[in-house]
């Protein structure tokens, strides 16, 4: 392929480049440079006319760029904080994309069809909140750029972009994170429109836009993704490298000297440069209309910038997290030809250039919308699934009209003993394969984790190259994500992000490995995003894999977790109603853990629906001693030590403890009547994962207090004191001394005594 690189000497030639779009021209261009190191051109077909520039419009440019740096400058001055340097640099990017690229509508900001936008150097979050200002987001008012970085509870303007503010898609805050959520915007994007749209009617055709900075591209989640947008061919996917070539530390080249455009192209992405991209506006336009030729691969644009442009601190680490000093702020308005008596001031020709666009915005949902009432026209039954998928209505649809049946799932079942893995299979395939609001993806694991449905389609593109058994396209629900958890994780919130309620995304893995993705999983949390995660393989009873595969603290972590459900399900009842409060949690993720080892099942015991209350009483003794709380697939050692400790004489009740949060939303009289604790009746929970937040329900724990070891699962088990001999001892000594008031307030570890 011949060679591409924008500069301003190429400024015209573009020019007739993006003209020749409007008219759908297939254009390749003559090399520019012999550079080995310049990136590939951009060919392809399909035409873009929105928001296309005029060569009348850069005359305005450099008020834009030079106010705009100076209100950032004000604003982190204000309250001396923020983030400047990169702000700065960028102004000539946010006009690129705010005045003439993006296709948005800033009184609607949820409009189904919007381009996304993604700032996945989230630090540098007063450019986005600038240009939404200059944009006429009607709640971003000069007043709130003025709370950035202040101590007022109503404040739009966070120190990182959060997705509860209107016009915010995704909370960018760990780096690489956003190029990972983008990803999984265009996903949704490609999904959908393979699915709905129809010859004449695009209804989803929307651009996912990132903008990146040196820092992203070194963390792994963003490198994973930018591996699989390249290998899915991504190409409504463009991403906007800001090269400032400075990190918090110093030059990038302290502990990073890679090519990057190499490594792009090496994972099938086109790559444009452009230089001087502090200041040349057009040259970016150029670059961005060229990405728009979709041709199979996703785009990245290498911008070459100048942290804090214009200011002492340009180019060094200091303009990075350093506000710039009351000194130096007054320098730069004198500087660039402002009042230096005048703070937050933005000139009325900077107000009128992108006074226009929220006209432009209503007008695109306007077509749009016609649009949409012609296609439900010509096809009313693919636009009445479009609307009850756009309205989010596949959550209610499963729960209430296609309720779990058990019976219909396992046919000729006959209750013996099941993994928790297994028996997720035979509850969710059936649903997954009836239900097209499920992307299912995998973490190399597919044999494992039992989401495979019979008949599914892969997610794949058309183009790649693959034996028949793996082929597939963008209509498909079933994603192979490779040894990438932390992207899959990172991706499914994109997924989740783009409507939310549209498409439920599932991922899969060990629980062990979901580590690799846990501040992924945290940031579905953290953003009310209905993920579902299925992680198998719990416990110590996964065996000879050993104590690097045997997750005994990772349920802590989760269960710790604000706004997420972690289920440990006991049998197939139990998994139904896990599915269920997965399915019905619509403003959170969930995370299913499951065993890989067969355990019992308790018929006309366990129900499906008080897993919904999150834990409940199994087995009542109205004069017990004990309570057992059996969890997951330790359940079953609960029930067999009430029989054993029944035939010494000691009554115990048993309780089943699938998930502390839905427990915790339940009223106290319930939670009271469940335990039992307040009648003086002490309570042992029995789990193979450290105690740690049990002692919030139980007096007393037989647990891990160990890494695990190397050995089939039941010998795992008993090695650890998971044995009905050994619990019912240690319960039994554990009451002996309950009753003598030597242990009464102080929760308790049980002794493992290995039999």
């Amino acid at each position: 392929m011949a060679s591409l690189t924008i500069n301003p000497a190429t400024f015209n030639t573009q020019v007739a480049f993006r003209r020749s779009l409007e008219k759908g021209a297939l254009i390749l261009y003559d090399e520019v440079e012999s550079n080995p190191e310049s990136p590939t051109n951009i060919s392809g077909s399909e035409s873009d006319s929105q928001n296309q520039t005029t060569e009348t419009d850069h005359g305005d440019h450099d008020l834009i760029l030079k106010a705009t740096s100076v209100l950032i400058a004000d604003l982190c001055q204000q309250f001396d904080g923020g983030h400047p340097g990169g702000a700065i640099g960028m102004v000539a990017i946010g006009i690129a994309l705010w005045r003439y690229a993006m296709c948005y509508s800033p009184e609607d900001p949820t409009w189904f069809n919007r381009d996304r936008f993604v700032l996945s150097n989230g630090h540098c979050c007063l450019l986005q909140y600038i240009f939404m200002h200059y944009a006429g987001y009607r709640d971003m008012t000069m007043d709130q750029l003025k709370s950035y970085h202040s101590d007022r509870l109503d404040s739009l303007c966070p120190g990182h972009p959060e997705i509860q503010n209107p016009g915010i898609e995704v909370s960018t805050g760990p780096l690489g994170q956003g190029i990972a959520n983008a990803t999984g915007l265009a996903m949704a994007a490609k999904h959908l429109g393979s699915i709905f749209n129809r010859p004449g009617y695009p209804i989803v055709d929307n651009t996912t836009w990132c903008l990146t900075g040196d820092a992203c591209l070194q963390e792994g989640p963003a490198l994973e993704a930018i591996s699989l947008a390249g290998q899915w061919g991504l190409d409504n996917l463009i991403l906007i490298y800001d090269n400032n070539q400075i990190q918090s530390d110093g030059p990038v080249r302290l502990t990073n000297s890679e090519d990057i455009n190499l490594k792009m192209k090496a994972c099938g992405w086109n790559v444009i440069n452009v230089d001087n991209g502090s200041r040349d506006v057009n040259g970016i336009l150029s670059a961005i209309h060229s990405a728009k030729v979709r041709n199979g691969k996703p785009t990245f644009i290498n911008v070459k910038t100048v942290i804090g442009i214009y200011t002492k601190n340009s180019n060094t680490r200091k303009a990075h997290g350093t506000p710039l000093g009351e000194e130096e702020t007054f320098h730069l308005k004198s500087r660039l030809g402002f009042d230096t008596n005048l703070s937050f001031d933005v000139p009325k020709d900077v107000a009128d250039f992108f006074a226009s666009i929220p006209i432009q915005g209503a007008e695109h949902v306007r077509k749009w919308q016609d649009l949409l009432g012609e296609y439900e026209r010509h096809y009313p039954d693919l636009g009445t699934r479009f609307r009850e998928r756009m309205n989010g209505k596949a959550p209610e649809v499963i729960n209430t009209v296609s309720p779990f049946d058990l019976s219909l799932n396992v046919s000729g079942w006959s209750n013996s003993p099941l993994s928790t893995r297994d028996g997720s299979a035979y509850v969710i395939q059936p649903y997954l394969k009836r239900h097209d609001c499920f992307m299912v993806g995998t973490a190399d694991l597919d044999s494992s984790v039992g989401l495979a449905w019979e008949g599914k389609e892969d997610f794949q593109s058309p183009n790649l190259s693959v034996a028949k058994e793996f082929r597939g396209s963008y209509t498909g629900r079933y994603i192979h994500f490779g040894t990438r958890e932390h992207a899959m994780a990172a991706i499914s919130n994109g997924i989740a992000a783009y409507h939310p309620g549209t498409i439920i995304p599932i991922t899969s893995t060990f629980l062990m490995f979901t580590l690799y993705a846990a501040p992924a999983i945290r940031m579905a949390a953290l953003q009310d995003l209905q993920v579902i995660h299925i992680a198998t393989h719990d416990s110590v009873s996964i065996g000879e894999d050993g104590p690097t595969h045997q997750p005994v603290e990772v349920a802590a972590l989760y269960r710790a977790m604000p706004n997420l459900l972690f289920i440990r399900p006991a049998d197939v009842e139990e998994l139904e109603g896990a599915w269920q409060a997965a399915i019905a949690s619509t403003k959170m993720p969930t995370m299913i853990s499951l065993s890989s080892e067969p355990t019992e099942q308790f018929p006309g015991m366990t129900n499906r629906q008080s897993v919904l209350k999150g834990a409940y009483t199994i087995i009542q003794n109205e004069r017990a001693d004990v309570t057992l709380i059996g969890v997951g697939s330790e359940l079953e050692f609960a029930v067999q030590t009430h029989k054993c400790l029944a035939s010494k004489g000691i009554a115990a009740r048993v309780v089943s403890f699938p998930c502390q949060r839905l427990f915790e939303q339940q009223s106290r009289e319930y939670r009271r009547e469940t335990l039992q604790r307040n009648k003086g009746i002490p309570a042992v929970v029995i789990e193979a994962f450290v105690s740690n937040g049990w002692e919030r329900y139980a007096d007393a724990a037989v647990c891990m207090k160990s890494f695990g070891k190397s050995l089939p699962p039941r010998q795992a088990q008993a090695y650890f004191g998971f044995q009905k001999e050994n619990i019912v001892k240690v319960v039994m000594a554990f009451l002996e001394d309950w009753h003598n008031g030597q242990v009464q307030g102080e929760f308790q570890e049980l002794a493992q005594i290995r039999i």
